[in-house]
């Protein structure tokens, strides 16, 4: 038992100004202790898959189909089960579709109610009576309240007294607000708590409005991925991240994103393109703003030589008499001769018209409020890292050596490697979005795609993907940790690293797609490390075979689900069509594990230690009651 100053029982005192308040949160805490754990959803690389996340954290990775067929499926069938749970995931759309086809009779109506309430009865077991009324919309909490709590008796008085209440919220029109409500309430019981495991922005189309999704979730956490760090620096105003920013949309078509959705113009560069290179089509943007890109990110790399990056100072590489540029492995043709703005003499020094450009975008980008409020967001929620009951999560890596150990990396004049890398990343995050200084901003271009990021992992290859026609130049080599993933001894270190138990805990990776299809296995390093980045990108799913796979951490076990390319809303809402998913156990409890086994129970037991000795004080007169 902790010994608590004086002082600070007094202050405890405060709120607990008798011996009855202070038994009464104890007893209520220790109660809370014997509730299993909640379910915790880990997704990543989510990258603007708006419509396929929604459905899947509608259906929480297939938790409310299983526990809907656990209750119902020998009553109603399959189909019925699966109609049910179409309208847990889309009541609104659901119910209106009832409405037009006429199912939507008072006996029907109460069977739905009746299945919802079944259902979240059984949901809400885990959790206690306050919590759940904290999780109803608060709009039909009373009438919620009521359904949930079915008090048994000899008479059955309460049978009577619910099927009247049910009843009633037909006869009155209410239905569709209550089934709404219900649904709502389910989904935030099936899941405890959503960590997003990096990755919400770029390729896809609707990372605004996947944001919006993520903002309304009721507990969610954010490990930040590469792409969420080059959003976080373009809204800081770094320019070498704005115009990555900006490249990346013209790539994916997803300009709209820019100026719909944030209101930043596209105009200046489109003018921009079509004074040096005579068009503004896409391919016209796109060579612009590549290279305008070579040279920001070389100045920042001539800026901090210590980034070790001077081997990707391409545009001093170039022979602009014969159009060839000279790499690593050979000389090789560029596929375009249109280097309008670069002087052979001072490749990266900028032109007045370059330089206009890049003010105007820094200012548009950060006074976007629409964007701050998305990148505000992503910033309060978001870390480097995670440890979540005896689990480290992390989007990216650990950097590493050829021989293993943790790479020792020099920022700022001092060595980092290891848990304190991602640390200092994480001050160097919170810096640039506080203060915007140019060096904060470099550092954030660095993280992106530098060799050592812990947020990257690889040696982008952007220039040659970008100028040279000749594939095998593209490979982009990867950092040493993963040749050591699947290495048990490596990854039980990085744990170790953590604070983390290694014989308990996991490491939970996104970032890398999983090639599913050539019969690669996201589990690694025998159980000990997960990677959930399987391709909601459908830009990756010829190359995974998958469409994403998710993580689901219950109180029996943790289960890993392969995700099949989602259909559509529509087919969703019209035919039942859920996204299909084989699952696979990763490790199952040998006993169930509860809020005692969790971060957060041993906060509670912290609090109840420091309860019971103001308790004491009390009984031994060393403290006066309040009242």
């Amino acid at each position: 038992m902790s010994s608590y100053t004086r002082e600070y029982l007094e202050l405890l005192s405060e709120k607990y100004p008798c011996e009855a308040d202070v038994c009464t949160e104890i007893i209520n805490l220790r109660s809370i202790l014997a509730l299993p754990k909640g379910t915790e959803h880990f997704i990543s690389d989510l990258h603007g898959e708006y419509a396929a996340v929604r459905h899947i954290l509608n259906n929480c990775s297939g938790v409310i189909l299983e526990k809907v067929r656990k209750l119902f499926e020998d009553k109603i069938g399959l189909d019925r089960c699966r109609s049910l749970c179409t309208l847990i995931y889309y009541p609104e759309e659901v119910l209106s579709l009832m409405h037009e086809r006429g199912d939507d009779g008072e006996d029907e109506l109460c069977e739905i109610i009746g299945m919802l309430r079944t259902l979240a009865e059984m949901l809400s077991g885990k959790y206690t009576r306050g919590y759940v009324r904290k999780q109803m919309p608060q709009e039909w909490s009373g009438v919620l309240d009521e359904l949930l709590h079915l008090q048994r008796d000899e008479y059955q008085n309460q049978n009577s007294y619910q099927d009247t209440l049910i009843h009633s919220i037909v006869t009155t029109g209410a239905a569709d607000g209550v089934i709404a409500a219900m649904a709502e309430l389910i989904k935030r019981l099936a899941v405890d708590k959503l960590h997003v495991v990096g990755d919400i922005f770029d390729r896809g189309p609707e990372p605004a409005r996947l944001t919006e999704l993520l903002m309304e979730h009721h507990n969610l956490d954010i490990q930040w991925g590469n792409h969420d760090i080059l959003w976080l620096g373009a809204a800081s105003g770094s320019p070498a991240c704005i115009f990555t920013v900006l490249r990346i949309a013209v790539t994916y078509d997803n300009m709209d994103i820019i100026g719909r959705r944030y209101g930043i113009s596209l105009r200046p560069l489109m003018a921009f393109a079509e004074k040096y290179y005579g068009a503004s089509d896409k391919e016209s943007l796109k060579l612009a703003l590549h290279i305008l890109g070579f040279k920001l990110e070389g100045r920042i790399i001539k800026r901090h030589p210590g980034y070790g990056m001077d081997s990707r100072l391409m545009l001093e590489r170039i022979d602009y008499e014969h159009n060839t540029v000279r790499l690593d492995t050979g000389v090789y043709p560029l596929n375009t001769d249109k280097w309008m703005t670069v002087d052979p003499a001072d490749p990266y020094a900028l032109t007045e018209d370059e330089k206009a450009l890049i003010e105007e975008y820094v200012t548009v980008f950060r006074e976007s409020q629409s964007l701050r409020r998305h990148m505000d967001f992503i910033y309060r929620k978001g870390s480097t890292y995670l440890c979540c009951n005896g689990n480290l999560l992390y989007h990216g890596c650990i950097p590493m050596t050829e021989k293993g150990s943790f790479a020792k990396v020099r920022h700022g004049g001092k060595w980092y490697s290891g848990r304190s890398l991602l640390d200092y990343a994480d001050t160097i995050v919170k810096s640039a979005w506080a203060k915007h200084d140019e060096s904060a901003l470099d550092m954030m271009w660095y993280l992106w795609c530098g060799n050592d990021s812990p947020f990257s992992g690889r040696v982008f290859h952007t220039f040659e993907r970008a100028v040279v026609d000749d594939k095998d130049t593209w490979t982009e080599p990867k950092n040493h940790y993963f040749d050591f993933w699947e290495d048990e001894t490596v990854v039980r270190r990085i744990l170790t690293e953590f604070g983390l138990d290694p014989d308990k805990g996991h490491i939970i990776n996104g970032h890398t797609p999983v090639k599913a299809k050539k019969g690669e296995s996201p589990v690694k390093a025998n159980g000990r490390l997960l990677i959930i980045d399987g391709g909601f990108c459908a830009a990756y799913q010829k190359t995974t075979g998958i469409a994403g796979y998710t993580l689901v951490y219950n109180s029996h076990g943790l289960k890993i689900k392969a995700h099949k390319p989602f259909e559509g809303v529509a087919k969703a809402i019209s035919e039942n069509a859920d996204i299909e998913s084989d699952a696979f156990m990763v490790e199952s409890f040998y006993s169930r594990r509860f809020i005692a086994d969790t971060d957060g129970g041993r906060t509670l037991i912290k609090r109840i230690d420091a309860l019971e000795q103001l308790l004491a004080a009390y009984r031994s007169g060393e403290l006066e009651e309040r009242r």
